[in-house]
């Protein structure tokens, strides 16, 4: 179902279609918090995690650094490498904004959705919001999760 997607979709609608056979039709993949926000019927924070929507888990996620198709893969995307490979190369990236990780713990790898107030071109039903108030949780490369505080939603 990939072809027709743009070349930089953050949804994880494609990981839970690769990981269906270790996870089935997970509701791991849909966080219950964002019914409860303006974000529930945003096209960018919904995606169908498989082929089939009757028995596919609806994916509420966004998967960074996995949805570019370049070849060769760039630097700050993941798609094909081991943990290790990705932190080196996100330290080689020296990207001012994600700044220089210290190992797979200080890396975002799956995040809830949210719409920073500071982006002017968002609409303004979206601007300001995530699944949870004042922040949003991540799953870290190394697998913990953590909440982070974001002054830049509601």
């Amino acid at each position: 179902p990939w072809t027709t997607w743009p070349p930089s979709d953050p949804r994880a609608g494609w990981a839970a279609v690769v990981l269906e056979p270790a996870l089935g039709a997970s509701k791991a993949w849909t966080c219950p918090s964002i019914f409860n926000s303006p974000l529930a019927s945003a096209i960018q924070a919904e995606q169908w995690g498989g082929m089939d929507t009757n028995r596919a888990p609806l994916v509420n996620y966004w998967m960074w650094r996995f949805d570019r198709i370049e070849d060769p893969v760039p630097l700050d995307n993941f798609w094909g490498k081991s943990e290790e490979q990705a932190v080196e190369d996100l330290v080689r990236a020296n990207n001012p904004i994600t700044g220089q990780p210290g190992g797979p713990a200080d890396v975002e790898w799956l995040v809830d959705p949210y719409f920073p107030n500071t982006i002017p071109s968002l609409p303004e039903n979206l601007k300001g919001w995530a699944a949870h108030l004042g922040g949003r949780n991540r799953l870290m490369l190394d697998g913990h999760i953590q909440h982070v505080r974001d002054r830049r939603t509601r």
